[in-house]
């Protein structure tokens, strides 16, 4: 089948020759940034290999949630929550933006715990969490059958259209004055008295005071031919879509499978844990730093020996800024869903949830995941490369919470007052001693 189409953004046709920032990567975190950053009155060049949303920004779950996320990442998503708010209104067009309620679902008391756990970590912060069971639990989510008896219900959490909103925040980027470049590969940066110069695209060179690397699963391998060293994997996650039925308003979380409404009246459905892992090289050069989210979480992985190997064992791991790169050689990253995976997640929904019943799997898709070894972003600078910024590594989590993750990278660029403290995801965490794992909140 094939993947979702995001709305089609038309490319600019001129390349400047010089800019204040050249963001890297046309998803929605560096949608959102360029966003920021041209209305602050930046000169911004957003350069995509590909289009406009390609790769995860337009196959991820729609999901814009608070809950059960790292406590570190709290404060960034209660600011995104209030930007989703406005957003159609500041960008001119649809994102799907709904408060819908997302319910995380619990079956046995151990889960039940960690649920009531993790919602002390929002007491006080008006979020209307609520631990549910029973006929409340039957209330929010009507004539199912899923075998919960336990839910944290998060009433202002929802969900938006993943192929509609980075291409909508790109088209408000431009205008406001941004430049949008697609396929137009930024292929290095050029480096000049240890600080950010300008970028090598693949159309030409051009000049700037900082770069905000924004690339996704692709981020690692670049920060590598830029001496950067950022520790981060991929990870499969299989989709899909069933076509419109009567059923639940409200997104659930269970453990065999996650669900919420689309805006055409069907749903997004995908396993709520498991996710595959492809083993590559970098599975190796990176095993030890990976090690405590392994133990963590290594029921909910599934690793598999694949073309990937192949594939990124063949990938140049330098190149000079005249070379044809690995960017342009893959313009847009679309891997194979796992057969396996749709097929439980699919039948678990359908017991689940009988409305689906008279629903059909009409879609089905994959991306790959930017993770890093503690499942949280980096959103930081380069403390070695001035005017160099990173922000990547959303680990599953970047859709929802990037109009905060925009603003937090504007704000560091700009060198203004941050809206959060953004000591959690500097990158220099992963050098100076830090300790360094997940942390499920409970």
């Amino acid at each position: 089948m094939p993947g979702p189409k995001p709305t089609h953004v038309e490319p600019d046709l001129n390349l400047p020759k010089s800019v204040d920032v050249v963001v890297i990567g046309g998803g929605i975190i560096g949608a959102v940034t360029a966003l920021e950053l041209s209305e602050r009155g930046a000169r911004v060049l957003l350069c995509e290999k590909g289009h406009i949303a390609g790769e995860q920004s337009s196959r991820n779950w729609g999901w814009v949630r608070l809950g059960l996320r790292d406590p570190r990442e709290i404060p960034l998503m209660l600011e995104a929550q209030k930007l989703w708010d406005g957003l159609d209104d500041r960008v001119g067009r649809k994102t799907g933006f709904t408060r819908s309620g997302i319910l995380f679902g619990a079956s046995g008391r151990r889960g039940a715990q960690n649920l009531e756990r993790w919602a002390q970590h929002v007491e006080g912060l008006q979020t209307g969490a609520e631990l549910l069971s029973g006929a409340e639990l039957d209330a929010v989510l009507p004539d199912h059958e899923t075998g919960l008896n336990y839910a944290l219900y998060m009433p202002r959490d929802g969900r938006a259209e993943p192929q509609w909103a980075a291409p909508a925040i790109a088209e408000a980027a431009r205008d406001r004055g941004a430049v949008l470049m697609t396929n137009c590969a930024v292929r290095s940066v050029d480096v000049q008295d240890g600080r950010i110069a300008g970028v090598f695209t693949e159309r030409g060179r051009v000049a700037c005071d900082s770069a905000v690397l924004a690339g996704g699963a692709w981020s690692r391998l670049f920060a590598g031919n830029a001496g950067i060293d950022l520790p981060q994997l991929k990870v499969l996650n299989t989709v899909l879509r069933a076509s419109p039925v009567a059923g639940p308003e409200t997104a659930l979380w269970s453990d065999d499978f996650a669900i919420r409404k689309r805006a055409d009246g069907g749903y997004t459905i995908a396993s709520g844990h498991e996710n595959t892992v492809d083993i590559v090289p970098d599975s190796f050069r990176l095993a030890r730093r990976f090690l405590p989210a392994l133990r963590q979480e290594w029921r909910s992985l599934r690793f598999r020996w694949s073309k990937r190997w192949a594939v990124e064992a063949q990938e140049v791991r330098s190149w000079l800024p005249t070379d044809v790169t690995p960017f342009e050689h893959t313009r847009v990253l679309d891997p194979d869903p796992s057969g396996k995976v749709l097929r439980r997640a699919w039948a678990s929904a359908q017991r689940a949830i009988p409305a689906l019943q008279a629903s059909e799997l009409v879609q089905s898709w994959a991306g790959m995941i930017d993770v890093t070894p503690d499942a949280i972003p980096v959103i930081s600078g380069v403390d070695t490369m001035p005017g160099m910024f990173i922000a990547t590594g959303f680990s599953g989590h970047g859709f929802g919470i990037a109009p905060g993750a925009g603003l937090l990278m504007a704000d560091l660029v700009a060198g203004t007052t941050p809206c959060v403290d953004p000591a959690a995801f500097r990158l220099s965490r992963f050098t100076d001693g830090s300790r360094v794992r997940p942390d499920p909140g409970y």
